[in-house]
């Protein structure tokens, strides 16, 4: 079965102009005009009649199309007045003594003067307008390649230390394979510290972070000023990350993250107490004004549940049926690392007062923190930082200078390698403690050598004279080798091998000389 072009008359206008050809070479038959008329359909008078056309215009066939109404400026300004409505913008005309055809005839033209994008602009604006935009689909490239960045206001009332609040999470999504590597939730609008503290819960990958991180080549953001600001540009450029600026209000230009934006409103919010968009009464009154609401912990624990089946058990259509970790362990591009050294300085949150080493360590949120270097840093004050939802390790650093003194697990959680180097720790502190006491009692007490004559006390401690001499010596960057005494050192007995210089007086002349 044939199809038919759907440019007819550019494929009209082909067909007839070889007809006009054959007919000014005198060799066009009737056979030929019945073909083309069977080819698109017509009566054979038809193609006559397209034919003559082209007569009349030196070969070229140009149909006459049907004439229509077409609005005019005027109208299009009233069209657009009545935001879209085209009908009340008749009216008017029509009321003013401008001459407009029939209510139907308007119709047409504006439906063919306006697409259903603009008009829908004109009853909503540019929101409205951009869901008739079309959008072409990304290369997916391989894991890292790109990523895409976000923040979404969780429409879900919260708890926090008395307060009634909605959180805000940050996404960092991989592209390839659709994975949540990262993110951060904070009870209020984030701010670029959110945004460090997402982009280091990305990239790092340990058993508390999962298998997706890494370091990616590009990094999609939105306008957003704490995405762009220099704090943000110089811990990704210290990574050798690019940031790719996209155009304010262009969801469709990060569409990977605005899909996991969109499925936990739907999957997770939706059915929380406190949804802000849940069904009311009359007056919009809620149905249970009484509704418990979570606390921000297990609001935090709930995201971090359903990010977990986001990817391990969710299948995304664009994976053909594979869940993003199955996709990303399916992926074998290398993964560019960083250890969480490298990234504490720049992506951890600070607690707000220094805090004080005790005995236990340092307490913070009803949890202590130990680590081996702690050892006689008691009564010290520390800064803490931390990544949040990653409470079991934390950053300390000097509150004066800002340098980072180490690391500290919580105690609760300490491994037995942990544990045995806290031990360790404290017996070297113990055993240095210990060498310096009786270092300096050797130094307290001087003891002096026995005599058998009349004389002053000699101590035993004094350096002799020769230790004294290679100390001295030693501080004025003395050489042994530099100094040439040749008392010191006796010369070598001469080889028997060794040729002594000949005496004139007893040497033979040469045969030449000989008479």
């Amino acid at each position: 079965m044939t199809t038919q072009n759907p440019d007819q008359n550019a494929l009209r206008a082909a067909a007839i102009h070889r007809l006009y050809t054959l007919e000014q070479s005198e060799r066009l038959t009737r056979s030929r005009i019945i073909g083309v008329a069977d080819a698109f359909g017509v009566d054979p008078r038809t193609v006559d009649r397209w034919l003559a056309n082209a007569r009349a215009n030196n070969g070229t066939y140009q149909p006459q199309g049907r004439p229509c109404f077409a609005l005019t400026p005027l109208m299009l300004d009233a069209v657009a007045r009545w935001r879209g409505n085209a009908t009340a913008a008749w009216r008017e005309l029509r009321a003013d003594g401008h001459p407009v055809p029939s209510l139907p005839t308007f119709h047409r033209a504006a439906n063919r003067a306006l697409t259903p994008g603009i008009r829908a602009g004109l009853r909503g604006g540019e929101k409205a307008r951009r869901r008739f935009d079309v959008a072409g689909e990304r290369d997916r490239h391989h894991r890292n390649y790109a990523w895409e960045t976000d923040h979404v206001e969780a429409s879900v009332k919260v708890r926090v230390e008395g307060h009634i609040r909605k959180p805000w999470i940050t996404f960092f999504i991989d592209c390839a394979a659709s994975a949540i590597c990262g993110l951060a939730i904070s009870p209020q609008r984030p701010s670029r510290e959110g945004v460090l503290v997402a982009i280091r819960d990305a990239i790092l990958i340990d058993e508390h972070h999962g298998p997706f991180g890494g370091i990616p080549t590009y990094v999609r953001v939105d306008g957003g000023k704490e995405f762009l600001c220099a704090t943000v540009k110089e811990a990704l450029g210290a990574l050798g990350s690019e940031i790719i600026e996209l155009p304010p209000f262009t969801p469709e230009g990060k569409g990977n993250v605005e899909a996991v934006n969109g499925a936990i409103k739907k999957t997770l919010f939706a059915g929380m107490p406190g949804y802000t968009h849940a069904p009311t009464l009359h007056g919009g009154k809620p149905v249970d004004p009484d509704q418990p609401l979570l606390h921000f912990e297990a609001f935090v624990d709930r995201v971090l549940e359903w990010v977990h089946h986001w990817n391990h058990e969710n299948t995304p259509k664009s994976l053909e049926g594979r869940t993003p970790r199955q996709a990303w362990d399916a992926d074998p591009a290398l993964i560019d690392t960083v250890t969480p050294e490298d990234l504490h300085t720049y992506t951890l949150e600070r607690h707000g007062k220094p805090l004080t080493i005790n005995n236990g360590g340092v307490r913070w949120r009803k949890r202590n923190y130990i680590a081996d270097w702690m050892h006689g840093r008691v009564g010290e004050k520390v800064h803490l930082r931390y990544l949040p939802h990653h409470d079991h390790r934390v950053e300390l650093y000097d509150p004066q200078t800002g340098r980072h003194l180490g690391a500290a697990v919580m105690a609760k959680q300490a491994t037995r390698e942990q544990s045995l180097s806290l031990k360790r720790a404290r017996r070297r502190e113990a055993d240095r403690l210990r060498a310096q006491l009786k270092k300096a009692e050797k130094t307290r007490n001087i003891r002096y050598a026995a005599a058998t004559r009349p004389a002053p006390p000699v101590p035993l401690d004094v350096m002799p004279e020769e230790e004294a001499i290679e100390h001295l010596r030693a501080l004025d960057g003395f050489d042994p080798a530099a100094e040439t005494l040749p008392d010191l050192i006796q010369l070598p007995e001469p080889d028997a091998a060794l040729t002594l210089p000949l005496d004139l007086n007893t040497a033979p002349s040469h045969p030449k000389d000989q008479p």
